[in-house]
């Protein structure tokens, strides 16, 4: 509950705060599929781009994905890897500047690839052209998440090609995962081999997009390799690609907080915090989720029950009811578990609630600040 060391006073309040070894841990195992499996992983910026943990990733990963212009520059920039390009809409003014940046570019329908060949065509010789394909499948629940819904507006069909890709297309790129396990990536490769299968002998790579969730405790990692070898043994000449988010980044850091009021109520008890959900956790109402705290646990009968409200005026900025051993104070801090992926990436300045700091706990045990926003950052975004 109430975090008292002198580590955790030093930290300031809201704060998000990366675990250097638990990233450590998480890549060991993307270096064992690399060594064990014939295929490549990337990071995927619009899941984790916190570039000061460049460093250490770009050793075990061999390049980043990017979903726009400004991403492409971040990981051409600090990644200094391979950059794979995708975005559903390109605008005119952006590819010419992403172009240079790229190894790879990926095109969601026939009509942008058709509007921008000719500009590929008299651009650098080395980037690798791919399109967006749609398996139409997906294990993903929850619409917002599923690109494959109907009528999705990502990804060529099957029908919408020929027998022969258009001349310079040498990959496909699919996305159809969220969180998914091994066997979702396994039946993901038989719905392209059934739907895309003519395909395949005239691609040099295929990218599986993100989704796989190999750092999870019960993911079957050895099942995946098994799977990827035998698609590789199908088509040895098709370089598979992988592109993790979430999975690089899961459970390797929190947000910090301050319980700032208690306010009661008939039948539980509002703690008001530093942090906003909607501003600085939009996941958490969007997919939705019940964040873990450390050290609460799910109300019991008889027990008092805490709900955590966000710091800015939007009514439904709250989320969850939790309970703890002890009474929650005014001062307590609250660690909100797993928040590097997809939390830091979709924050905003909404309401003009300040705006958590960022750091890490590094190998040794110190706490490194590595930025603190202020007015001057919210007033820059609005003019």
């Amino acid at each position: 509950m109430t975090q008292t060391s002198d580590l955790f006073k030093n930290i300031p309040s809201p704060c998000f705060v990366l675990e250097e070894a638990l990233l450590e841990r998480n890549l060991a195992i993307f270096e064992r599929l690399q060594r064990e499996a014939p295929i490549n992983v990337l990071l995927a910026l619009k899941g984790f781009s916190l570039f000061h943990t460049f460093p250490m990733i770009r050793k075990t990963l061999q390049g980043v994905s990017a979903s726009s212009l400004w991403e492409a520059q971040l990981g051409a920039e600090e990644f200094g890897k391979e950059v794979h390009v995708y975005s559903p809409a390109y605008r005119n003014e952006d590819l010419p500047q992403i172009l240079p940046l790229a190894s790879h570019i990926t095109f969601n329908s026939m009509t942008q690839w058709e509007r921008f060949a000719h500009i590929i065509a008299t651009s650098s010789s080395h980037l690798s052209i791919g399109l967006r394909i749609n398996p139409e499948y997906s294990p993903v629940k929850t619409a917002l998440y599923n690109p494959c819904m109907p009528n999705t507006r990502l990804g060529i069909s099957q029908n919408q090609l020929g027998d022969t890709l258009p001349k310079g297309i040498e990959g496909f790129l699919s996305h159809n995962l969220c969180e998914s396990d091994s066997y979702a990536l396994e039946k993901t490769l038989l719905q392209i081999e059934l739907l895309f299968g003519r395909f395949l002998p005239q691609l040099k790579w295929l990218n599986l997009g993100g989704g796989h969730l190999m750092t999870r405790k019960d993911y079957n990692v050895e099942h995946a390799i098994e799977v990827i070898k035998a698609f590789h043994d199908r088509y040895p000449h098709i370089q598979l690609i992988i592109e993790p988010g979430s999975a690089i980044a899961w459970e390797t850091g929190f947000l910090l907080s301050t319980v700032q009021d208690l306010i009661p109520t008939p039948a539980l008890i509002n703690a008001m915090l530093d942090i906003s959900f909607t501003a600085h956790t939009p996941d958490c109402l969007e997919m939705p989720y019940k964040p873990v705290i450390r050290g609460a646990h799910e109300p019991q009968d008889g027990e008092k029950v805490y709900r955590m409200g966000g710091a800015s005026c939007l009514a439904g900025d709250f989320i969850g009811d939790y309970a703890f051993a002890e009474d929650l104070s005014i001062g307590d801090r609250l660690i909100f578990e797993d928040m590097m992926h997809y939390t830091m990436v979709k924050t905003s300045m909404f309401n003009g609630v300040l705006h958590p700091s960022i750091g890490t706990i590094e190998k040794d045990g110190s706490f490194v600040l590595w930025r603190q926003f202020s007015y001057q950052d919210y007033r820059a975004r609005l003019g």
